[in-house]
Protein backbone atom coordinates (compact mmCIF):
# COMPACT_ATOMS: atom_id res chain seq x y z
CA UNK A 1 0.00 0.00 0.00
CA UNK A 2 1.00 3.62 -0.64
CA UNK A 3 2.21 6.09 2.08
CA UNK A 4 -0.81 8.62 3.01
CA UNK A 5 0.66 11.69 3.38
CA UNK A 6 -1.20 15.17 4.90
CA UNK A 7 -0.96 18.20 3.54
CA UNK A 8 -1.12 21.25 6.29
CA UNK A 9 -0.77 24.21 4.09
CA UNK A 10 -3.18 27.25 3.79
CA UNK A 11 -2.14 29.03 0.25
CA UNK A 12 -4.15 26.62 -1.90
CA UNK A 13 -2.36 26.50 -4.61
CA UNK A 14 1.10 25.98 -3.26
CA UNK A 15 -1.36 23.10 -1.53
CA UNK A 16 -2.71 21.92 -5.05
CA UNK A 17 0.90 21.76 -6.52
CA UNK A 18 2.04 19.36 -3.52
CA UNK A 19 -0.95 17.21 -3.73
CA UNK A 20 -0.52 17.12 -7.83
CA UNK A 21 3.73 16.09 -6.94
CA UNK A 22 2.72 13.48 -4.19
CA UNK A 23 0.35 12.08 -6.43
CA UNK A 24 2.25 12.05 -9.39
CA UNK A 25 5.19 10.15 -7.48
CA UNK A 26 2.85 7.44 -6.30
CA UNK A 27 1.84 8.33 -2.77
CA UNK A 28 -1.77 8.74 -1.44
CA UNK A 29 -2.98 12.09 -0.28
CA UNK A 30 -5.35 12.03 2.71
CA UNK A 31 -5.91 15.33 2.41
CA UNK A 32 -5.20 19.11 2.48
CA UNK A 33 -5.97 21.37 5.54
CA UNK A 34 -5.07 25.02 5.75
CA UNK A 35 -5.67 25.70 9.80
CA UNK A 36 -5.11 23.19 12.75
CA UNK A 37 -8.15 21.76 13.98
CA UNK A 38 -8.96 20.10 9.65
CA UNK A 39 -5.32 18.89 10.29
CA UNK A 40 -6.58 17.46 13.72
CA UNK A 41 -9.79 16.16 12.36
CA UNK A 42 -7.99 14.36 9.12
CA UNK A 43 -5.82 12.78 11.05
CA UNK A 44 -8.29 11.38 13.47
CA UNK A 45 -10.26 9.90 10.43
CA UNK A 46 -7.58 8.67 7.70
CA UNK A 47 -4.28 6.67 8.23
CA UNK A 48 -1.39 8.73 8.18
CA UNK A 49 2.00 8.04 7.53
CA UNK A 50 3.81 11.43 7.00
CA UNK A 51 2.65 15.16 6.91
CA UNK A 52 3.92 17.89 5.74
CA UNK A 53 3.15 20.89 7.76
CA UNK A 54 3.44 24.74 7.36
CA UNK A 55 4.11 26.88 9.96
CA UNK A 56 1.68 29.72 9.40
CA UNK A 57 -1.70 28.31 8.68
CA UNK A 58 -4.89 30.13 8.27
CA UNK A 59 -5.72 30.47 11.81
CA UNK A 60 -1.94 31.55 12.86
CA UNK A 61 1.28 30.12 13.47
CA UNK A 62 -0.16 26.51 14.81
CA UNK A 63 1.96 24.80 12.81
CA UNK A 64 4.64 23.97 15.31
CA UNK A 65 2.61 22.72 18.06
CA UNK A 66 0.39 20.36 15.74
CA UNK A 67 3.61 18.81 14.23
CA UNK A 68 4.12 17.97 17.85
CA UNK A 69 0.56 16.54 18.34
CA UNK A 70 0.31 14.95 15.10
CA UNK A 71 3.86 12.61 16.19
CA UNK A 72 2.97 12.50 19.41
CA UNK A 73 -0.98 11.30 19.16
CA UNK A 74 -1.64 10.13 16.03
CA UNK A 75 2.01 8.61 15.60
CA UNK A 76 2.82 10.76 12.12
CA UNK A 77 6.11 11.49 10.47
CA UNK A 78 6.26 15.17 10.50
CA UNK A 79 8.10 17.34 7.77
CA UNK A 80 7.77 21.11 8.11
CA UNK A 81 7.62 23.01 4.83
CA UNK A 82 8.02 26.55 5.62
CA UNK A 83 9.17 29.72 4.37
CA UNK A 84 10.00 30.43 7.45
CA UNK A 85 12.85 27.40 8.48
CA UNK A 86 14.58 30.12 11.21
CA UNK A 87 11.57 29.96 13.34
CA UNK A 88 12.12 26.73 14.43
CA UNK A 89 16.04 26.82 16.15
CA UNK A 90 15.60 24.24 18.18
CA UNK A 91 14.38 20.41 17.67
CA UNK A 92 10.64 20.10 17.50
CA UNK A 93 9.69 17.03 19.10
CA UNK A 94 8.68 14.12 16.70
CA UNK A 95 9.53 15.60 13.48
CA UNK A 96 12.26 14.16 11.21
CA UNK A 97 13.18 17.77 9.80
CA UNK A 98 12.28 20.95 7.82
CA UNK A 99 12.12 21.91 4.38
CA UNK A 100 12.69 25.88 3.05
CA UNK A 101 9.41 26.31 0.63
CA UNK A 102 9.52 26.90 -2.26
CA UNK A 103 11.19 23.36 -3.26
CA UNK A 104 10.71 22.26 -6.45
CA UNK A 105 9.61 18.55 -6.51
CA UNK A 106 13.23 17.07 -6.81
CA UNK A 107 14.03 18.24 -3.38
CA UNK A 108 10.07 17.35 -2.22
CA UNK A 109 10.19 13.78 -3.76
CA UNK A 110 13.78 13.08 -2.22
CA UNK A 111 12.43 14.66 1.35
CA UNK A 112 9.38 12.57 1.40
CA UNK A 113 11.44 9.17 0.54
CA UNK A 114 14.14 9.99 3.30
CA UNK A 115 11.34 10.67 6.06
CA UNK A 116 9.08 7.49 4.92
CA UNK A 117 12.15 5.42 5.13
CA UNK A 118 13.30 7.23 8.85
CA UNK A 119 10.01 6.29 9.67
CA UNK A 120 10.29 2.32 8.75
CA UNK A 121 13.44 2.49 10.95
CA UNK A 122 16.24 2.80 7.52
CA UNK A 123 18.95 4.87 8.36
CA UNK A 124 20.75 3.47 5.50
CA UNK A 125 20.38 6.69 3.07
CA UNK A 126 21.65 10.51 4.04
CA UNK A 127 19.15 13.25 4.11
CA UNK A 128 18.85 15.19 1.50
CA UNK A 129 21.06 18.43 1.05
CA UNK A 130 18.46 20.66 1.23
CA UNK A 131 16.64 19.02 4.63
CA UNK A 132 17.68 20.66 8.15
CA UNK A 133 17.50 17.39 10.53
CA UNK A 134 16.10 17.43 14.24
CA UNK A 135 17.37 14.81 16.79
Amino acid sequence: MSARILIVEDEALVALELRFQLEGMGYGVAGVAADAATARSLAAQEVVDLALVDLNLADGPTGMSLGRELAGQHDVAVVYLTGNPDLLRDEVAGAIGVLCKPADEAVVEAAVDFALRRRRGDRSIPAPPAMRLFG
